[in-house]
């Protein structure tokens, strides 16, 4: 049997280059994954809380949905359905064709609706907690609702969400993991290949685990560093 120096190496003997590429494949997926959860949650929220009755209802169908969906049954309902759709739309064409649609595109897709249904209620808090006055302010000294939302309401509403939206990343991060039932290569995919393989599951996947913590404490880091930036920059305002 190889030692664990020999399993945890790189090269040919060892399995740390396969690692190590799933640990790009998870922070890839979660960099991609965050702007588009951030974007569709903010105009989720702006939904929310519109005078429009109907894009009320719409923004509480979808955060109803994909909050009260577990976060792999809704990966498993982009993977496949969405497959199954262009499927039958491609064969309208031609019946021979098949469709097969990328399983990082998919991932992505799935976190990130699922992530956004979270961030919009974080924003949504936010929205809420700036007095409406500050609206009224940026009205009263000739901007337009674009200018007064971006110079006045933006920069608030990040310092409020960020505590939430930090904490958001961190779920997001560890919700790459899901990624490896539809055939990613992420982490937990090829630790656990390598578990089966050299029958050494204790090992991998505690080098999984050791792999998610490292990862969780540099975004802290990242984050604390945002924190502060953002301080700075509001007590300059």
């Amino acid at each position: 049997m190889q030692s664990m120096l020999t399993l945890i190496s790189w090269g040919p003997d060892g399995w740390l280059d396969d690692i190590a590429y799933g640990v790009f494949i998870t922070i890839s997926l979660a960099a991609a994954t965050l702007p588009v959860g951030l974007a569709i949650g903010f105009f989720v929220a702006l939904a929310k809380q519109s005078d429009e009755p109907s894009l009320r209802l719409a923004g509480n169908i979808y955060t109803t949905i994909f909050r009260g969906l577990p976060e792999l049954l809704t990966l498993f309902l982009v993977y496949y359905g969405v497959q199954i759709g262009l499927q039958s739309l491609v064969q309208l064409a031609d019946p021979t064709a098949t469709v097969e649609v990328n399983s990082f595109v998919s991932g992505m897709v799935a976190l990130g609706v699922v992530f956004s249904s979270y961030a919009s209620e974080v924003f949504l808090s936010a929205f809420r907690a700036i007095p409406r006055g500050q609206y009224e302010g940026g009205y009263a000294i000739g901007l337009t609702s674009f200018q007064t939302m971006r110079l006045v309401v933006l920069p608030q509403l990040v310092r409020i969400a960020l505590p939430g939206l930090a904490n958001l990343w961190l779920i997001l991060l560890k919700d790459t993991a899901l990624v490896s039932a539809i055939g990613l290569s992420d982490i937990l995919r090829q630790t656990g290949i390598a578990a089966r393989v050299t029958r050494e599951p204790f090992l991998f996947f505690g080098l999984a685990c050791l792999i998610y913590l490292v990862l969780a404490i540099i975004s802290s880091f990242g984050i604390h560093a945002v924190e502060r930036s953002v301080s700075r920059s509001e007590a300059k305002r």
